[in-house]
C-alpha cells in the first residue's frame, strides 16, 4: 500500500488542478493521497468529484505558522492538518486571515518589483492563480513567464528569499494556536518537514516537545528535504513523544522536481492517523 500524505494543487502553489493531481497519483501507483494546499480547503470538493476509483483521498491542508523562541526572532514552521471539519468557525476564520495575509504580501512584493522595472503585473498574476491562494510562488511564476528567471527555484534564490529587498513578512499563526485549532476542528496536526535545513532556520527538539505538549499528534519524517540523519533523529523523537510518523513527497507539480510518491507513509501509521481524525472522513470506495 503506497500512501503520500503531502501534495499541493493549483489552488495553492502547485501546478496541477486537483483532478490532474489525483490522476497523477493514480498513475504513479498510489493507493492513498492527501491534498494539503496552503491555508485553504478550496480543492476538497474538486478532489471529491474527480477521485479515480480505488484511490483514497485524505482531505487536509498545510497551515502557515510561526514558532516564537524566547530570545530569538520567530521561525517559520508549517503544520499539516488532516481530517478536520472545514466549517469549524474559529479555524475557518484563521484560514481566511492567513489567505488575506498571503494576498496582501504578494501584492506588496509585486508593487516593489514593478517599481524597480521588473515586468510583473498584479492583475495578470491573480488571473493566472485561477482563484487559488496567491503567494510568493505565483510571483515566482510571473517572473518565469516574463523571462526574468529560468525557474521558480531561481526566482526564490535571487529575488524572493527572506534576505531579498523584495521580501515581505506575514503574520502567521503561532504554531501552538494552530495545533489547538486543528484539534478543536477534529483534525490531526502533524509537524511538516521540521528538520529541512535547506528551507532556513529550524526549531530544536525542545520546540517539538512543546508542540507535542500542546496537542501535536505526528511528525513528517520521510520528506525529500530531510537527510537520512534527520530522518533517524525525527523517528527517535517521535517514538519518545509517542507521535505518529508520516512520509510524503510534498508534490507541487512542475514547480518542484520531486515526483509524487517519492516518500510514503507506513500503512500502520496511516491507520493511527485515521483513528485520530474525527472532523471529516477520507474519500474512498
Amino acid at each position: 500500500m503506497r500512501i503520500d500524505l503531502h501534495t499541493h494543487s493549483s489552488l495553492s502553489d502547485g501546478t496541477d488542478s486537483p483532478a490532474e493531481l489525483l490522476a497523477t497519483a493514480r498513475a504513479a501507483g498510489l493507493d492513498v493521497v492527501a491534498l494539503t494546499d496552503h491555508d485553504t480547503t478550496a480543492g476538497w470538493a474538486a478532489a471529491e468529484a474527480a477521485r479515480p476509483a480505488g484511490l483514497t483521498v485524505v482531505p487536509g491542508m498545510e497551515l502557515s505558522c510561526r514558532w516564537f523562541p524566547p530570545d530569538a526572532p520567530p521561525i517559520s514552521v508549517h503544520l499539516l492538518g488532516y481530517l478536520f471539519d472545514p466549517l469549524h468557525p474559529a479555524f475557518a476564520a484563521e484560514r481566511a486571515r492567513l489567505r488575506d495575509e498571503r494576498l496582501a504580501r504578494a501584492e506588496r512584493i509585486v508593487e516593489a518589483l514593478a517599481a524597480d522595472g521588473y515586468p510583473v503585473v498584479w492583475a495578470e498574476l491573480v488571473a493566472h492563480a485561477d482563484g487559488g491562494v496567491v503567494g510568493r510562488p505565483h510571483v515566482a511564476g510571473a517572473l518565469v513567464r516574463a523571462g526574468v528567471v529560468d525557474s521558480v527555484d531561481a526566482a526564490f534564490g535571487t529575488l524572493l528569499h527572506h534576505r531579498s529587498p523584495y521580501y515581505v513578512a506575514k503574520a502567521d499563526t503561532d504554531v501552538r494556536e494552530g495545533i489547538a485549532l486543528v484539534r478543536a476542528a477534529g483534525g490531526v496536526p502533524v509537524f511538516a518537514h521540521g528538520l529541512a535545513t535547506s528551507r532556513g532556520r529550524i526549531v530544536g527538539d525542545d520546540a517539538i516537545a512543546a508542540m507535542a505538549a500542546a496537542g501535536l499528534l505526528g511528525l513528517e519524517v520521510d520528506h525529500p528535504d530531510h537527510t537520512e540523519e534527520a530522518r533517524v533523529h525525527l523517528r527517535g523523537l517521535a517514538a519518545d513523544l509517542d507521535l505518529l510518523v508520516t512520509g510524503s513527497s510534498d508534490y507541487h507539480g512542475s514547480n518542484k522536481r520531486t515526483p509524487i510518491g517519492t516518500c510514503t507513509t507506513d500503512p500502520a501509521q496511516f491507520e493511527r492517523l485515521l483513528a485520530a481524525g474525527t472532523g471529516t472522513a477520507p474519500l474512498r470506495d
